[in-house]
């Protein structure tokens, strides 16, 4: 059949954030190591675009800490340094500890139950070892406060600093440590429920900031 003429554009915002959430999830699962070097051209290839919206996304996640961008020469993996995750760390729980402040008065029944299910899912994921699973889980339970809270500069803040933190969970949630996780999102959902804005807020806070500033 003949191609429409009139269709609309392929919308670029969609494939250039697509292709950054692609290149960020292989650094922060490992498919690219620490000190690997990043070829826009394989890249390209390997996800099927132009060379400009991998460009564009190498310089964001530069922006973010995970590679280290050198004009004109190469641009490479960074490596796990502990100052940088301690940084990203105590950034990173600064901004849900706020989000669950901002949020619990508007948290609703059905945003609880959301909450629930996805520790479950976070805790059945641990179990099975399944550490992908886990940070996605992980990821829609504080997510749910992140979007009640409709703060669109703490969203700008964390989608910028949390894949560092990623990065080192990766290895967390593949030891025992993990599952401590667990306990403390239950703690979370029990004060939310109640209201309890202050002592919600304070267990968000010790959840991100519990993580350790090494990667061992």
């Amino acid at each position: 059949m003949p191609i429409p003429t009139d269709a609309p554009p392929p919308d670029r915002t969609l494939l250039r954030d697509d292709v950054y959430r692609r290149l960020r999830d292989a650094i922060v699962n490992g498919t690219f190591e620490p000190g690997e070097q990043l070829k826009d051209g394989e890249l390209a290839v390997w996800l099927g675009v132009s060379r400009t919206p991998v460009r564009e996304a190498l310089l964001r996640l530069a922006r973010g800490g995970l590679v280290v961008a050198q004009p004109g020469r190469s641009t490479i993996v960074s490596a796990l340094e502990p100052r940088a995750i301690l940084n990203a760390r105590d950034v990173v729980a600064a901004m849900h500890e706020l989000a669950v402040r901002e949020a619990v008065p508007d948290l609703t029944e059905a945003d609880l139950d959301a909450m629930r299910e996805a520790n479950r899912r976070f805790g059945e994921a641990l179990e099975a070892g399944d550490v992908e699973a886990a940070q996605r889980a992980d990821d829609d339970f504080h997510g749910v406060p992140v979007w009640v809270a409709r703060n669109s500069a703490l969203v700008t803040v964390l989608d910028q600093f949390t894949p560092v933190i990623r990065r080192a969970e990766h290895l967390r949630f593949a030891s025992l440590d993990g599952r401590a996780s667990v306990d403390r999102h239950d703690e979370l959902i029990r004060l939310c429920a109640a209201r309890d804005e202050v002592g919600a807020a304070a267990v968000a806070f010790d959840t991100w900031h519990s993580l350790s500033p090494t990667a061992e």
